[in-house]
């Protein structure tokens, strides 16, 4: 037998405040045309001064508790993906398992930007292959809103707040491509190009928290690449193919490099799940937030395949297979 971590439930949060793409017209030089023929964005979630990125986890954590019918007594463990915490330290996620009243377990954040949510899970998944694990509360979560430089036109339409969360749970399965759950992990890095998106501050630099900067056109050629490349890796892992897909789930960044990365694998956009036009690049938490919004609405059934992928700074870039 072979443990697989199954998908038991998803949830997500948003912010109540909505901002389209009109808000920023008289803050720099766009427009909604603009932004939506370049992004595919329309609106976005910004935060409210009372949320954080931990107060918006712990509420996508609750709705996918629900969603799974599973008590706060049946977790492991927390993971949280973000690049944007509540604090320097302690971590989200320990600020999660309070939040929830969680006193048992361990808790602990993942930071690879907007692939953070890949890395997490593949995390959680390694955890419960070895054991130490049974059911772990994966979650991306972000508060981008406070980290963009609202006169730089190039970053500041891009991003917005939000929060996803999955409950994975370890399954006994056959060893085979047809068995539920997560079935091939491919994660990859490399450092020689940071200055394509990055913050410009730091703990041990500026000691302030930073703006984030990025270079559009290199990143998007970058993106496009990695993000087919490493979708295709895991699928080989998996002893499967693009045609066995039934969803492509994409990091939500921008409908270019999305449409992309499809027709790089041969899919139909009608198998990729977008919520970029509702919810703009919410980074880690993008993945999961689509997810449950997905399920929500009947995309995703049982016994599915699904690819999720992303790359975010560093650059980090990996990608997962699971049947639903």
């Amino acid at each position: 037998m072979t443990i697989r971590a199954v998908v038991r439930g998803v949830g997500h949060y948003l912010p109540e405040r909505v901002v389209p793409n009109s808000w920023f017209e008289d803050k720099v030089d766009t427009s909604d045309d603009w932004i939506r023929a370049r992004t595919g964005i329309e609106q976005r979630h910004f935060a409210a001064r009372d949320e954080t990125t931990s107060t918006m986890a712990t509420a996508a954590a609750r709705s996918a508790l629900e969603d799974a019918g599973l008590d706060l007594a049946d977790l492991d463990a927390i993971i949280v993906a973000t690049s944007t915490p509540d604090l320097t330290f302690p971590s989200v996620a320990t600020m999660v398992q309070a939040g929830l009243g969680m006193r048992h377990g361990f808790a602990f954040d993942v930071q690879a930007v907007c692939a953070g949510f890949v890395f997490a899970l593949a995390q959680a998944n390694a955890l419960m292959v070895s054991g130490q694990a049974t059911r772990v509360m994966v979650i991306g979560a972000e508060t981008f809103s406070r980290i963009l430089d609202m006169d730089d036109r190039a970053t500041c339409v891009l991003f917005g707040d939000g929060a996803g969360a999955v409950v994975l749970e370890a399954v006994d399965g056959a060893g085979t491509s047809a068995d539920r759950g997560v079935l091939a992990v491919d994660l990859n890095s490399d450092g020689q190009f940071r200055e394509m998106l990055y913050v410009d501050g730091g703990v041990s630099t500026t000691g302030t928290a930073g703006k984030l900067r990025m270079q559009g056109n290199p990143l998007f050629r970058q993106a496009v690449v990695k993000l087919a490349q490493t979708a295709d890796a895991a699928l080989t892992k998996a002893g499967l193919g693009p045609d066995d897909l039934d969803w492509l789930v994409p990091h939500q960044a921008n409908i270019r490099i999305i449409e992309g990365t499809a027709k790089k694998m041969g899919l139909s956009m009608d198998k990729v799940v977008l919520t970029v036009q509702d919810h703009g690049n919410t980074s880690a938490a993008s993945i999961p937030l689509a997810l449950s919004v997905a399920k929500k609405n009947g995309q995703l059934k049982p016994g599915d395949l699904v690819v999720i992928e992303a790359i975010g700074g560093g650059l980090a870039w990996g990608a997962v297979v699971l049947r639903w």
